[in-house]
């Protein structure tokens, strides 16, 4: 399952996601994974949450890089169950135009290794145009 937050810079989104990958983190067998943009803001994220700053990856430069990144942290660890991605629109390289082609990606991947993402992004539902919300992929606010 994919699931979005949306909504404009401020909105309070990287908070909503710290708050639900700690309560995954409670709830799921597996492993949580919570990727950020910087090291800034962690004190707040549970402490058996691995997190993973994309600062110290400035290879990642697109989304196919982005996806072969998320293909190699699941083939380290086949125990991850849930992975938030905070603020994928803040990354150089990755625009609102990229979004349909990323989360159908994202749904891929979470049907073969059966994974939630819970992906942010600044931007309205409506802005969000060519991405199919359907039975694996929702907006959550």
């Amino acid at each position: 399952m994919v699931n979005l937050l949306t909504g404009p810079k401020g909105s309070g989104k990287t908070q909503q996601m710290i708050d639900l990958a700690n309560q995954q983190a409670k709830a799921c067998s597996g492993n949580v994974v919570f990727i950020k943009n910087s090291h800034r803001d962690t004190s707040s994220v549970a402490f058996d949450i691995r997190v993973v700053c994309m600062d110290d990856y400035d290879a990642i430069t697109n989304i196919d890089e982005y996806i072969g990144f998320l293909y190699g942290m699941y083939s380290a660890n086949h125990d991850v169950e849930c992975i938030f991605i905070d603020g994928i629109l803040k990354r150089d390289h990755i625009k609102s135009e990229d979004m349909p082609k990323f989360v159908e990606r994202l749904e891929k991947i979470s049907a073969q290794c059966d994974i939630d993402f819970y992906v942010s992004i600044s931007a309205g539902k409506d802005d969000l145009t060519g991405i199919n919300l359907s039975e694996t992929c929702k907006v959550l606010n």
